[in-house]
């Protein structure tokens, strides 16, 4: 098939397949869409001028930046079930770029292509079910995320600093790369990203009006930090702090304590970066930390963001055979742990065990740990 037509009959392939799935699956009604429906319900409101934030939305409160709703106005302006559709599909062909993309960035790769896509994927499966049968929108922001990481690697610093500052009004946590596309990007993807991000800031007040725009912007932060404790006790949040919390209770010394392991955390993502002369391409790795990072650090750190981790366990999964029998039983076991402790492999009791002791938190941890550790042997 020519290159050409291939670039256009694989993504019409995918949409189709997604479209499929989307009509034979068709998720409990109780839990599917319900964050589709949350974007859904704030486009609307955007469109009306009416307020974002509400505490009577309950748990399913709108948390995310104001110009992130400017994106949903046209899935709330159409039939529901058809924009519920619309969003699965072009989820699932995103889904599928994003474990693509991930695997092609990987320098001096070992493993296929092919193959190491299948094998990223099957690890990290459930994150991705859970992605489409609640409409979440984390695929989006990691396909943003690492096509600035190609733009680095191609040296388009401007265009890589757009894109990180568009995946941050997806999701906030996008402000964990800024430091690092700073250093790596230097002055013109600093000043590409923050143009973006003033824009982005500013784009709430063709509706609502400056003083309105400043109303949302405190609205978010209080929505945000209220409703963070609560969340802390749920068993998918794997979140340092959710770990520490779940071990000691909810209060002081569990909050010291994941601030702590957190900051420790960063400190890895920096002595790595110290270290990047070992690497002829060292990019790929620091990008895969700090996209790991993400629901470690976050406090709305749900078990579902862990497929930001796609970039890692690429990466992890090629170097395997590279790494000493000790890293190996460890990385193996983790790998286990995160992939398959789900309910319909070992059952109700195992299930809610890792969920409830912090397990897989300390499976992604152990990610941290074993790619700086392929950092310190120049492995990546």
């Amino acid at each position: 098939m020519r290159p050409r037509l291939r670039a256009f009959v694989w993504p019409l392939l995918l949409t189709l397949l997604g479209a499929t799935i989307y009509g034979i699956v068709r998720f409990p009604r109780n839990r599917a869409f319900v964050d589709f429906e949350v974007y859904s319900r704030a486009g609307g409101r955007v469109w009306s001028a009416e307020p974002l934030y509400r505490a009577d939305d309950g748990h399913f409160q709108f948390k995310y930046l104001p110009a992130f709703a400017f994106g949903a106005v046209p899935f709330a302006k159409i039939d529901q079930n058809a924009a519920k559709a619309a969003w699965f599909t072009l989820t699932f062909g995103l889904m599928v770029a994003f474990v693509r993309r991930s695997v092609r960035a990987l320098p001096d790769r070992r493993l296929p292509e092919g193959s190491l896509s299948w094998l990223t994927f099957l690890l990290l499966g459930r994150f991705f079910v859970a992605e489409l049968s609640l409409g979440q929108a984390n695929v989006l922001f990691g396909l943003l995320l690492i096509l600035a990481l190609a733009d680095v690697q191609a040296r388009r610093a401007g265009r890589a600093g757009v894109l990180v500052a568009v995946a941050t009004f997806i999701k906030p946590y996008g402000v964990l790369l800024f430091p690092w596309l700073a250093v790596v990007g230097g002055l013109t993807a600093a000043v590409a990203s923050t143009v973006a991000v003033l824009i982005g800031l500013a784009l709430p007040a063709t509706v609502y009006g400056w003083q309105g725009n400043l109303a949302l912007l405190g609205d978010w932060y209080r929505t945000v930090t209220d409703t963070t404790p609560e969340n802390l006790m749920y068993g998918q949040n794997i979140s340092v702090t959710a770990m520490w919390t779940k071990w000691l209770g909810l209060g002081p010394p569990a909050f010291a304590l994941g601030a702590a392991t957190g900051l420790a955390l960063v400190a890895v993502v920096v002595w790595v970066w110290t270290m990047r002369k070992r690497a002829a391409a060292p990019d790929y790795l620091e990008f895969a930390l700090l996209l790991l990072l993400i629901p470690l650090l976050s406090p709305q750190g749900w078990d579902y963001m862990l497929l930001l981790g796609t970039p890692a366990v690429a990466c992890l999964l090629d170097r395997f055979r590279d790494l000493s029998l000790p890293w190996r039983i460890a990385l193996g076991a983790a790998l286990l742990l995160v992939g398959f402790t789900i309910f319909d492999l070992v059952g109700r009791t195992m299930n809610d065990f890792v969920a409830h002791t912090g397990l897989i938190s300390v499976g992604a941890i152990v990610f941290v740990a074993a790619l700086a550790h392929l950092r310190a042997r120049a492995l990546a």
